[in-house]
């Protein structure tokens, strides 16, 4: 939760965010917010969300989608979230063309994320762990290098901080920061 409070406040004006799963993130949005319009293919998982979005600052909407296929018009928002799902995404390609396609030229995209380690022993375990660990935990990857992701599909990050957090080392090094459109 702190290192979604790091991130999420950051967020202004018309937001998409891709992957709310239970809502997670919603109290850490501020008035700065106009819209928010989420995202998540799992309607199950946002069903066990506890925060009563009717009473939330700004307005929201739900829509079950998956980011490889965003039902929103182009350059549709200042804002694009995602926190803790791109390591699930299928087909990373696809969604972050979709992300670009909806976030205006000069809006920011806001990522948290956890992802592979700086260390080799590190790395290796991921690796070795990733088949089993993909299967168990529902698509989720260990081992994707976040920022190299991010870049390589069109962004230039402008901020970037990494941490481990308490934890499995294998599951808990984690990227936050900021990223525009190249």
């Amino acid at each position: 939760m702190k290192q979604r409070e790091k991130i999420i406040p950051l967020a202004s004006k018309n937001v998409l965010e891709i992957g709310i799963g239970s809502g997670l993130n919603l109290p850490f949005y501020t008035s700065e917010v106009k819209k928010l319009t989420a995202i998540d293919p799992s309607k199950e998982l946002w069903k066990r969300t506890l925060v009563n979005t009717q009473q939330l600052p700004f307005n929201f909407q739900f829509i079950e989608a998956s980011a490889e296929s965003i039902p929103a018009i182009s350059n549709s928002f200042d804002c694009v979230v995602i926190t803790y799902t791109l390591c699930t995404i299928p087909n990373l390609t696809k969604a972050f063309s979709e992300i670009k396609r909806v976030l205006k030229p000069t809006g920011k995209f806001l990522f948290c994320e956890h992802g592979k380690a700086p260390e080799n022993g590190i790395q290796k375990y991921q690796n070795i762990v990733n088949p089993v660990w993909k299967k168990i935990g529902g698509g989720c990857n260990l081992n994707r290098n976040i920022p190299t992701l991010i870049e390589e599909n069109g962004f230039t990050i402008s901020k970037l901080e990494t941490i481990y957090l308490p934890g499995w080392k294998p599951a808990s090094y984690n990227y936050w920061g900021i990223a525009k459109i190249k």
